[in-house]
C-alpha cells in the first residue's frame, strides 16, 4: 500500500509534460527559423500601443472575466503606457481597470450566469462557501489569500456565494494591490532591462508573498 502511494505521490501530470514539450518543440522552430524576438516582441508591443491606452485598458477589464490571465496586461502595461501615461498613472488605470472587472464577474457570478457558473465551479472541484454575516470577510480573505484558483474564478465564487458586495469589492481590490504593483513594476523592469526596477518588482511581489502568508495563517487560526 505504501509503495502505491509513493508511486501515485510520484506521477508525472501528462497534460504538464505535453504542454512544456509543444511549448519546447515551437521555440525550436523559431529559433531555426532564425526568429529575431526582440524584433518580434517589439512588433507585437508596437501594435498593441498603437490602439491606445483606451483600447488597453478597457480590454484589462473585460478579458480577463472570460479567463484571459490577469498578469498578460499588468507584466505589458508599464513598458506599453507608461512613456504616455508615468508609471503612476498606468498603475491606477489598471486598478480602474481590475475594479471594473470585479463588478463585471460579481454580477455575471451572482445574476447573469449564476446556473451555469454553479455547475462550471463544481466541475473543476471547488465548492461554494456558506456565507453568513459571520463568516463573510473571512472567506472573501480565504479565498483571495489561498494560492490555487485563478483570479477569475475567485471572483466567480465569491458572486456565487453571494458576499456582499461593498465587503468584496473593497477586500478584493486591498488583497489585489501589492501583486498588481508588483508585476506592473517587474514587467516594465524587465521589458526595459532595468535591474534596479526587476529588484523593486521582485521585492514588492516577496513582501506581499509573505504578508499574504502571514495574514493566511491568522485567518485559518482564528476561524479555527
Amino acid at each position: 500500500m505504501e509503495s502505491e502511494q509513493t508511486l501515485q505521490r510520484k506521477k508525472v501530470p501528462v497534460a504538464a509534460l505535453v504542454v512544456i514539450l509543444v511549448a519546447l518543440a515551437v521555440l525550436a522552430y523559431f529559433l531555426s527559423r532564425g526568429v529575431n524576438f526582440k524584433d518580434l516582441e517589439d512588433r507585437i508591443l508596437g501594435r498593441v500601443r498603437s490602439l491606445g491606452p483606451w483600447a488597453f485598458f478597457s480590454a484589462m477589464a473585460i478579458l480577463p472575466a472570460l479567463s484571459v490571465p490577469l498578469s498578460l496586461f499588468t507584466l505589458t502595461a508599464g513598458e506599453l503606457f507608461a512613456p504616455l501615461m508615468t508609471l503612476p498613472g498606468v498603475i491606477v488605470a489598471s486598478f480602474v481597470a481590475i475594479g471594473i472587472n470585479m463588478v463585471l464577474t460579481y454580477w455575471l457570478a451572482r445574476y447573469a450566469l449564476r446556473p451555469l457558473l454553479s455547475r462550471l465551479v463544481a466541475r473543476y472541484g471547488y465548492t461554494i462557501p456558506k456565507i453568513t454575516r459571520a463568516n463573510a470577510l473571512s472567506a472573501t480573505l480565504a479565498l483571495r489569500l489561498t494560492p490555487g484558483p485563478p483570479f477569475f474564478l475567485q471572483s466567480y465564487i465569491l458572486g456565487l456565494a453571494e458576499i456582499p458586495f461593498k465587503l468584496y469589492i473593497v477586500t478584493s481590490l486591498i488583497c489585489q494591490i501589492p501583486w498588481g504593483i508588483g508585476f506592473i513594476v517587474l514587467g516594465k523592469g524587465v521589458f526595459n532591462g532595468n535591474f534596479r526596477m526587476v529588484m523593486y518588482g521582485i521585492g514588492v511581489l516577496v513582501v506581499a508573498g509573505v504578508v499574504v502568508n502571514w495574514l493566511r495563517r491568522s485567518n485559518a487560526a482564528r476561524n479555527a
